[in-house]
């Protein structure tokens, strides 16, 4: 079973047409039949089942595409590794949420860069709940989240505290005086599910049993344009709506009888790495 196979798995998987995995990877279709072959062969099972137009993975299938994914990442991550001890002089797997990015990260980074130019970063944003399982998988060197890990091999500490702010619409005028709880609930509130702690709980609670929003969206950083179509509402972290409030993007509604929880955002380092990511990110 070698490493060139199972690429061309997943993205036959991904893909699921054997003429377009072929034209990715650039090799004859008959290259990408034969590695699959092959693959079923070693395994004693079939992969996918094949139609005229297209394939879908058999049970066994989906069983080996976790193991091939997490084959290739870390294939992938030790192989760069390898290769960046040699070029730079430091080399940092940075694994984010987009929220803690865009509002912390982001500037941090620009700036380490600027400064370091020998210094060589890989930066993942994603989800937290997928990136803590690749981060329990060896694939980063840190990640910053807003869901601690209590694992022996990892130092983990609160990175920053932000606060909730309502915004709207910088040219929306209404409540400029501020907004009490049951004029909230009245309003055309966009809802982000975020996966920060208790806050998602917090912000559902204050309104009344089965509320139907006219949005809902995973990302809070994606609900930002639907923010500006109009008089909407929605919560964000202060730090990442910041650059919105100074260019007159966005606009902060003073909250009148409503007091929103504080959010931890949490660094998460390899104890190995720990000293590199005090002089970045500390």
């Amino acid at each position: 079973m070698d490493i060139e196979s199972i690429k061309t798995f997943i993205t036959l998987a991904d893909n699921k047409n054997f003429t377009r995995t072929a034209s990715q990877l650039f090799i004859a279709q008959s290259t990408v039949t034969n590695r699959i072959n092959e693959l079923e062969k070693e395994l004693g099972n079939p992969l996918f089942v094949r139609t005229n137009r297209s394939v879908e993975l058999t049970t066994t299938g989906e069983q080996f595409y976790e193991y091939a994914d997490k084959v290739l990442h870390l294939t992938d991550t030790y192989l760069s590794e390898i290769n960046s001890q040699v070029k730079y002089e430091n080399h940092l797997r940075i694994a984010s949420s987009d929220s803690i990015y865009e509002g912390h990260l982001a500037p941090i980074i620009l700036k380490h860069k600027k400064k370091n130019p020998n210094d060589s970063l890989k930066i993942t944003i994603g989800l937290s709940s997928h990136l803590i399982e690749q981060m329990l998988d060896n694939i980063y060197d840190v990640l910053f989240t807003y869901i601690p890990i209590n694992k022996q091999a990892f130092h983990c500490e609160i990175f920053r505290q932000d606060k909730m702010i309502l915004v709207t619409d910088y040219n929306n005028k209404n409540f400029k005086n501020g907004i009490k709880l049951d004029e909230l609930i009245e309003v055309n509130y966009l809802m982000c599910n975020f996966a920060l702690q208790n806050v998602g709980q917090f912000i559902r609670n204050l309104f009344p049993k089965y509320h139907q929003f006219s949005l809902e969206i995973d990302d809070c950083s994606k609900i930002i344009p639907f923010i500006l179509l109009g008089e909407c509402y929605t919560f964000l972290p202060h730090d990442m709506a910041k650059p919105y409030i100074k260019d007159k993007t966005l606009r902060q509604v003073k909250l009148i009888d409503l007091e929103p929880p504080v959010i931890n955002s949490y660094i998460i380092c390899k104890k190995n790495k720990w000293d590199v990511c005090q002089k970045i990110f500390m």
